[in-house]
């Protein structure tokens, strides 16, 4: 029987899945794939739609009862977090980052980006926030309708090119205060579904034959880029596939533990048992 597998069109998602998508791991059963932006996947975790999903570590609070954490296959990393962009031709900066009457646009409300941009602006939160689709969020902050846009993936590279600068990098932020490195997207399998310790297997072996040979998933990843030039795309990769993305290893484990302890102390998650969080075999 075919496994269900949502993931973002994202080149990382694209590159470290290709082999898995395509029949191509050893032992792993055939798999049927949506592909979708990580604010449709997390709603659609919550209904338990997928047997493999990515999502968002800031969801992990509302989905852990039905998913099992996953070590590997995600997205975290260091110097690779949310960008906040503002226009030059708006005034001057905000002092000291404050962004409070200001209206804020951001590409989901259970994101990584945004809990982390919460956690940062706790002090001097934002007037209105709106939840726009990634890819109009810059254009939007370009043409004055917002003060200020939340954006991730190859943004990082692609936003001089609208005439926008950074504001704040909030991994940069995160990194400074924990030390830890910024989880953003992780791979959960559902309970009673798919045995959590073989699915670790399969997506590494798929990640494995990825790096292996990166020219057999380049047309498939391509496809999927949203018209992404190919030296983004290659930016793109080196950026979010890294040694996490084979296993989280202490480091990640203890970055997940600090993302969400931090956001539930603060009262903008639920609590999360760390044994959820960090016993992925449980």
């Amino acid at each position: 029987m075919a496994l269900s597998l949502a993931i973002s069109p994202c080149p990382n998602d694209t590159f470290v899945f290709h082999a898995l998508v395509h029949g191509r791991v050893p032992g792993a059963p055939p798999v049927t794939v949506t592909y979708a932006d990580v604010d449709v996947t997390n709603t659609a975790a919550e209904r338990g739609a997928f047997d493999l999903v990515k999502v968002s570590y800031a969801a992990l609070p509302w989905l852990l009862d039905d998913y099992h954490l996953l070590p590997c296959g995600g997205a975290l990393g260091r110097g690779c977090g949310p960008l906040v962009l503002t226009r030059p031709t708006a005034g001057a900066q905000p002092a000291g980052g404050d962004l409070s009457g200001a209206t804020v646009a951001v590409p989901g409300d259970r994101t990584t980006a945004y809990l982390l941009f919460r956690l940062w602006s706790a002090e001097r939160p934002p007037a209105r926030i709106e939840v726009v689709p990634f890819h109009e969020i810059m254009p939007a902050v370009a043409a004055g309708r917002y003060d200020a846009g939340l954006v991730i993936h190859e943004a990082r590279f692609t936003y001089p090119r609208h005439g926008l600068t950074a504001l704040v990098d909030l991994g940069e932020w995160w990194e400074s205060d924990t030390g830890l490195p910024i989880p953003l997207g992780a791979i959960l399998a559902r309970r009673g579904a798919v045995d959590p310790v073989e699915a670790a297997g399969w997506i590494r072996e798929s990640v494995r034959q990825a790096w292996a040979d990166p020219a057999a998933s380049r047309d498939y990843v391509l496809s999927h880029a949203q018209e992404m030039e190919p030296d983004v795309v290659d930016r793109h990769i080196g950026l979010y596939v890294n040694e996490f993305t084979a296993d989280l290893g202490d480091a990640g484990f203890a970055a997940v533990k600090a993302l969400l302890g931090r956001a539930a102390d603060a009262g903008l998650t639920p609590q999360t048992s760390s044994s959820r969080a960090t016993a992925w075999t449980n």
